[in-house]
């Protein structure tokens, strides 16, 4: 499969257009490390270290609930191959996005490939995701990569109000937007995630 194939089935499948310009702008073949020619299939890819690259449709229906805007704060945790990172980089170019992955070698190797697509407003940090990214907080929007056994109530706190959190739970996708009163809560089932490691 090309990538047009992919932006075909993504548009068939009536992603926002700004979703699909993203996904138009950022080569997937970048950020797979073996097995490129499968880069463009809709499909999960192994990046090492039992990890994986999420299914494009699965990202792009990700991205579409988390709504992303320009100049916002983004955080990513569980970021991976950089892969994620650089698609909001391109929704929000003049955001400051952030992502935080635990395993050493894919952070590392993750800030080289996005330095070398030329994508300067992501920073990659190496930690432990799970507790957010406390000395940036609060976020306009944060992304969980990977799936937890609840709500990630540490995450939801460094939400600013009105802020959106997308994460898997279990095998679902849940919305969280954070209201001064009470957050509102959707959700999707039906998926399957890495899980996300804690300490």
């Amino acid at each position: 499969m090309k990538k047009e194939e992919l932006i075909r089935s993504l548009k068939s499948r009536k992603f926002p257009e700004k979703i699909i310009k993203a996904f138009e702008k950022v080569n997937r073949e970048s950020f797979v490390p073996e097995e490129k020619v499968l880069a463009y299939e809709d499909i999960p890819l192994p990046i090492g270290f039992g990890q994986t690259i999420s299914q494009p449709y699965t990202i792009a229906f990700m991205l579409t609930l988390l709504n992303v805007r320009d100049k916002q704060k983004i955080l990513e945790v569980g970021s991976g191959s950089g892969y994620v990172l650089a698609l909001l980089s391109k929704l929000s170019p003049k955001g400051k996005i952030f992502g935080i992955e635990r395993i050493k070698e894919l952070a590392e190797k993750s800030k080289k490939v996005l330095e070398k697509e030329n994508i300067k407003n992501v920073q990659v940090i190496y930690g432990d995701g799970s507790k957010g990214l406390e000395k940036e907080k609060p976020f306009d929007r944060i992304l969980v990569s990977a799936s937890s056994r609840e709500l990630p109530q540490k995450l939801i706190n460094q939400l600013k109000i009105n802020g959106i959190l997308v994460t898997p739970v279990r095998n679902s996708i849940v919305v969280v937007k954070k209201e001064i009163n009470e957050n509102k809560i959707k959700e999707y089932p039906g998926f399957v995630f890495v899980p996300l490691i804690e300490d």
